[in-house]
């Protein structure tokens, strides 16, 4: 499965999210650490959704940028 992830950058940290799986998070001290940490993420809250019995979401979300002058 491919999921969507937003990364933001905060003042002293940076963190990531994946809309189509609410609750899951990530939060790291670089951006280069984000992937690795949302991935692990994405792993354990799937794991998580399959030993409660719940459906797994298909992933919808999708990412664009504009363009602003």
């Amino acid at each position: 499965m491919r999921f969507a992830i937003v990364t933001e950058k905060g003042p002293r940290s940076c963190g990531a999210y994946i809309p189509d799986l609410p609750g899951c998070v990530a939060v790291a001290e670089s951006l280069a650490e984000v992937p690795k940490l949302i991935t692990e993420a994405v792993v354990l809250h799937l794991e998580g959704l399959r030993e409660d019995g719940l459906p797994i979401p298909e992933p919808s979300s999708s990412c664009e940028y504009v363009d602003v002058a």
